[in-house]
Parts: structure tokens; C-alpha cells; sequence
């Protein structure tokens, strides 16, 4: 009886594996010559720019930490709990890059997370939000990136476990955390909010720096999706009605933010947010960047949401007034008069662009204050956040603690969350993440 129950239990272990080897194993497809720029239209491959775009495949395919490499060439590094991963080149090159690959390869690896030789992609390509791209935007980008220039180019070795073939634990990966398929229209919302959603959780895949991640590096879906997450060290913050900003995310704020690179209310975009708004959403269709942004209006509850915010305009305007008015014994509010204050005072009836009104921005209201540091430390050239007006880093004009006590006294006083703690060593592990100090630019 034993035996049999062994025999039984060998056997299903056998199929198992079986049937794994069979759900992890895709065939190589044949090599073909690089296509001829002639044979894709003018139309076509403009369509295929603005995919490219909307899926901002230039800034995590071109190398950016300090030695600025090639256009779609690769080495982006991508910092993850697993080690360093660094991105492919993705340029026409038939030996380095994909100039060999037919667009049924290229759509394989899109839709599945599966490379032309047959092998698991690692998902920093971020193929779950792929796989919803219609065919016909697929094939736009093909043409597009099929007629850039070839640039012969490898990348740096990763330092992630799995980055070697087979990659099988990958394909167990998958099974666990990946389902293949086109976006669904939803019928319940109109045209535009289907526009929105099928950018927002396919192409433009926000979900995958704006969703927390688990153990095994997967979003947490469905329960947490744009809860808030990480990306490069900055923190990401919710796109859902759980951000905790006082004055809400509405469809025009998202709108100027994506479009222009500033919010009216909630101030400028920084850190890996100022590319998508420069480089790439302010060279697509207007109408995309709307749908977008009423697609997250309407998962933030905006409309319903919205009536709370002139009070918190009036408030977060007395906030900013006392800070330039008599003499403040609070050596944390000297500190902050001398350093900031100049540049961000707001006087009523609500806050002026080019001087973001820090009582409503992000960086205040998230745990942790790494965002507010990096943005101390870095600063915000004239190319970021609002075009044409700049704010010069503090990396070297402010120490850690000088920081710390910023920190501490923006977060008392212009929030009612409660105080960030170990302030001055989280301060010296954001200075870190600056590799070093930027060129300071004035307004």
C-alpha cells in the first residue's frame, strides 16, 4: 500500500514537472535581416513614436547615471531587491540588439515576456503591462524602433540570480504572477476612461513604479493596485484616493502635471517623473494625456472628493504668510526662512506657479521623507518641473541635520500626520542616492 501511495505520488511529481517543462519551454524564432526603413510608412512609424512615447521606452533603454549612452542602446540600471539589473539594447544592431528579431518575435516578447531565442525575459521589462498592448500599436512601435540607428552597443552584466539561460525559475515566476492578454474595453465607463486605463495599465504600465511590490518583486494585485511604491529611491506616491494630500489629484491637475510638468496646486514633477512629462507625454496627442488623467481622476474618486479642498487652500496659504511675518524663536523656522522660505511663500487666494506651496505637495505627506531630500539635494533644473524655472540644489549649502530640521519643522507644521523619526540618518541615506552634487542653477 505504501508503496503504491509512493508510486502514485512519484508519478504526479513526474507529470508535474512535466507539464512545467512544457509551460516553460518556447521555441527560438528564425533570424531574419534587418528590415529596410522603405518598407514601413511615414504613418506608420510616427504612430509608433508616439507608442514609444507613452511607453517611455527611451529613458529605460538609454543609459543615464552620469555617461549618457546612445539612444535605445541600453545599460539603464535598474536597482531591485535582487541585485542590479541593466536594461537591453533595443536599437536595429543584429548582433547587440534586436535588429534581427521578425515583429512576431518582437510581439512574443511583449505580450508573453519571452526573447527571440526562446528564453524568459526578467519582468524589469515590465511585460505584464505589455501583454495588454493592442497588436496594432505593437507593430507601429516595431517600425518605429526598427527605423532608428543601429548602434552596437552590450550591456553591463546583471546582478540578478536569474539573468542566465534557461531562466526556468522565471517561468515559474510567471505562472504565479503573470496573465497573458489584450486590455478589455469596460463597458461600465466611456470611451475616453477606456482610452485612459488601456495607457495607464498597458503602454505607460504606471501601475509598475506606482503599485507596492512583494517579496518576489510581483505588484500586489488586485488589492493594493496604485497604492504607492518605489522607484530609483524615490517613493512613488498613490495615484487612488489614498494619497494624503490635502487638496485632491483632480482630472485638470493631473492633466497640467503629465502635460506641462506642473500642477497648479500640487507643484512640480521631479525625480524620474520630470522625463515622463518633458520628454515623452508633451510629445503625444493632447486627447491621450487627457484620457489619462480622467482615467486616474476617476480612480482617485476626485469628483467626489474635491468639496474638502478650499479649505485646505486657506489653510495651507496662513501656513505659508507666517512664516514671513516678525521674528520666529523657532530656530527650525529660521533655519527653514533663510533656506526656503523666500522661494515658497504663498499669499492667499491660492498658491502661484514657480512657487510650489509645499503644504500640498506630496513630498510632506508620505512616510517617510526621502523625496523631500532628494529634491533638497538635487534641486530642480530649468528643464524640470515647470519649465524655465529652476531651484538650486542644497547638497552641499545644508547638512544632514540642517536637513533633519527642515524636515521636522515643514512636517509639524504644515501637516497633521505624525513626525518622521531618525531623521538625520535617513537624511545621510538619501545623500547616497545623489551620486554627486549637481550644478546649481538659479530662478
Amino acid at each position: 500500500m505504501i508503496k503504491r501511495i509512493l508510486g502514485v505520488g512519484v508519478g504526479a511529481g513526474i507529470l508535474g514537472g512535466l507539464g512545467f517543462l512544457w509551460y516553460a519551454w518556447y521555441p527560438a524564432l528564425p533570424k531574419i535581416d534587418p528590415p529596410k526603413a522603405s518598407q514601413f510608412s511615414a504613418e506608420k512609424i510616427e504612430r509608433g513614436r508616439i507608442v514609444a512615447a507613452e511607453s517611455y521606452c527611451v529613458e529605460c533603454h538609454t543609459r543615464q547615471d552620469g555617461h549618457a549612452g546612445p539612444t535605445l542602446a541600453g545599460d539603464y540600471k535598474m536597482v531591485s531587491p535582487f541585485g542590479a539589473i541593466y536594461s537591453s539594447n533595443i536599437t536595429p544592431d543584429p548582433e547587440t540588439g534586436i535588429g534581427n528579431w521578425s515583429e512576431d518575435a518582437f510581439r512574443r516578447a511583449l505580450q508573453l515576456g519571452v526573447s527571440r531565442d526562446g528564453s524568459h525575459l526578467l519582468p524589469a521589462f515590465v511585460y505584464d503591462h505589455f501583454t495588454k498592448m493592442s497588436d496594432a500599436d505593437i507593430s507601429d512601435l516595431y517600425a518605429w524602433i526598427m527605423t532608428r540607428p543601429a548602434v552596437h552597443m552590450t550591456h553591463r552584466q546583471n546582478d540578478f540570480p536569474l539573468s542566465v539561460t534557461p531562466r526556468i525559475g522565471l517561468a515559474g515566476w510567471k505562472l504565479l504572477y503573470f496573465t497573458p492578454g489584450r486590455y478589455k474595453p469596460d463597458p461600465k465607463h466611456d470611451a475616453e476612461w477606456n482610452r485612459g486605463a488601456y495607457l495607464a495599465e498597458g503602454a505607460a504600465h504606471c501601475g509598475a513604479c506606482h503599485t507596492p511590490r512583494g517579496l518576489l518583486g510581483a505588484e500586489k494585485l488586485p488589492g493594493y493596485a496604485y497604492d504607492g511604491g518605489a522607484v530609483d529611491g524615490w517613493t512613488a506616491p498613490p495615484l487612488n484616493e489614498k494619497n494624503p494630500t490635502p487638496v485632491v489629484w483632480t482630472e485638470n491637475e493631473l492633466y497640467q502635471y503629465l502635460r506641462n510638468g506642473v500642477a497648479p496646486l500640487h507643484g512640480p514633477a521631479g525625480g524620474p517623473m520630470s522625463p515622463v512629462a518633458h520628454d515623452f507625454l508633451a510629445t503625444v496627442p493632447e486627447s491621450d494625456v487627457h484620457a489619462i488623467a480622467h482615467y486616474f481622476a476617476s480612480v482617485d474618486h476626485a469628483d467626489e472628493r474635491v468639496a474638502g479642498d478650499a479649505a485646505a487652500i486657506k489653510q495651507a496659504m496662513e501656513d505659508s504668510k507666517r512664516d514671513l511675518i516678525g521674528f520666529n524663536t523657532d530656530p527650525d523656522a529660521r533655519l527653514y526662512q533663510g533656506a526656503c522660505a523666500a522661494c515658497h511663500y504663498n499669499a492667499a487666494p491660492a498658491p502661484v506657479l514657480g512657487r510650489p506651496e509645499l503644504a500640498l505637495n506630496s513630498a510632506l505627506w508620505l512616510d517617510e521623507p526621502t523625496d523631500l531630500y532628494l529634491i533638497m539635494m538635487r534641486g530642480l533644473s530649468n528643464k524640470e518641473g515647470q519649465t524655465g524655472v529652476a531651484m538650486p540644489s542644497f547638497y552641499n549649502a545644508l547638512s544632514d541635520h540642517d536637513m533633519a530640521r527642515i524636515a521636522a519643522y515643514l512636517r509639524r507644521t504644515r501637516t497633521n500626520m505624525p513626525p518622521w523619526t531618525d531623521l538625520d540618518r535617513k537624511a545621510a541615506e538619501a545623500r547616497k542616492l545623489v551620486e554627486e552634487p549637481p550644478v546649481n542653477s538659479s530662478h
